[in-house]
């Protein structure tokens, strides 16, 4: 067993603080780089699977605060970040663990964070931070550590409240991959997918692979004469970070693709997006819904599933019965219902081959109860091309 036992540091480390917009302010210690950092406060409820949650591309641009108190036990290593770096605007931590023990370990969280420039704060309560958000909403915060601790308060403030809202910003660009990347399907070929990365984990594109998908992972600035050009048999939309409202691009390509009649699966801002092409709003949540223990009910099956959710924003629509698309694309109905607030987590068009869930099926860091769902778009996708070369 990895023994990583060199955290005489984690007991002398500099000064923090963590302000919310609201001017509640929280002193602590210095976790990871030492600086400043600025972003939306949410909390995760996962027990495991930190250092999934950070390398989450859904989490750019906002400070992650962890439930569970004891983080870092396992390190961090080579083979499990969903990306390819750190997203996290900041990290808040109760107690940073001083010793690392894995075999799977090939350096501490602490180091890793420093390495990577991300500003933490560790040694503050952390559940009174997540009942404030519960009471409050997800707001608007940075950890001030080191030198930068020593601010005014009031200047602290003010750079926290000049610091832009979550609602608005479109941050696919900055976590999208700028150029085309190709992974083999796996066994026998169902075709080629096109895969518009709004910031996939690499789990997504591991299962997809699975199914027999040879998946081209295309940057989120993708035309349609582009999705086109690699003769998809799908098209899926990717979860990702910021406000749907903000994607007016990616909503008219996603009606360009339904409109070419190709199957369409989207997970998390893809549900969203998929929402707001069918002509449905969409909405920010007070606190969100984030973690790996989210209880939801498949009304299909009846089954409730424990789920991977990380997302502030969610669709408006009938919880209840079949509605019409706005937009024109005929019957939909609401295919998954969170059991924590009756929010919605999944669509399904039926009369179009598309769906979606708000969750994460990939579900990297655990658990896999929603993994059938790739099956669910394989099986949709074959019926699509059984029933397209029976009417060729």
């Amino acid at each position: 067993m990895t023994s990583l036992l060199d955290r005489s540091s984690l007991l002398d480390r500099e000064g923090a603080v963590l302000v919310l917009e609201d001017g509640t302010r929280y002193v602590g210690s210095a976790f990871g780089a030492v600086g400043t950092t600025l972003g939306e406060v949410v909390f995760t409820t996962g027990m495991t699977g930190y250092q999934e949650t950070l390398t989450d591309p859904s989490y750019a641009g906002q400070i992650v605060l962890q439930t569970a108190p004891h983080i870092g036990n396992t390190g961090v290593n080579t083979e499990d970040p969903e990306s390819r770096r750190v997203w996290v605007a900041g990290y808040i931590v109760r107690d940073p663990s001083r010793v690392v023990s894995s075999w799977r370990a090939e350096e501490s969280l602490d180091d890793a964070l420093e390495r990577d420039g991300i500003v933490g704060i560790s040694g503050i309560d952390t559940r009174a931070i997540t009942r404030h958000i519960r009471s409050a909403g997800s707001m608007r915060g940075g950890v001030f550590s080191g030198e930068a601790a020593a601010i005014d308060p009031d200047e602290q403030l003010r750079i926290v409240t000049e610091a832009p809202q979550m609602a608005g910003q479109n941050l696919s660009s900055q976590v999208s991959v700028e150029v085309a990347a190709v992974t083999d399907a796996e066994g026998e070929k169902i075709g080629n997918l096109a895969v518009i990365d709004l910031g996939i984990k690499q789990a997504t594109v591991n299962n997809l692979a699975r199914r027999g998908f040879e998946v081209h992972v295309l940057p989120q600035s993708v035309t349609k004469e582009q999705v086109l050009a690699i003769d998809p048999v799908a098209v899926f939309y990717s979860n990702g970070p910021g406000d749907p409202a903000a994607s007016e691009g990616h909503v008219q390509l996603l009606r360009g693709v339904l409109d070419e009649g190709l199957p369409f699966f989207g997970i998390c801002f893809g549900n969203q997006l998929l929402g707001r092409a069918l002509g449905l709003g969409t909405y920010k949540l007070p606190f969100g819904h984030r973690g790996i223990n989210q209880p939801v009910k498949d009304k299909l099956t009846g089954r409730v599933e424990i789920t991977a959710h990380n997302h502030g924003f969610a669709v408006d629509a009938p919880i209840e019965g079949e509605f019409t698309s706005p937009a024109g694309y005929g019957r939909v109905e609401v295919s998954h219902v969170g059991l924590n607030d009756d929010v919605v987590e999944g669509l399904r068009a039926l009369d179009i081959p598309a769906f979606s869930v708000q969750y994460h099926p990939e579900a990297a860091g655990g658990p896999n109860d929603a993994n059938y769902l790739f099956d669910r778009f394989k099986d949709m996708v074959v019926d699509h091309i059984s029933k397209k070369d029976a009417n060729a």
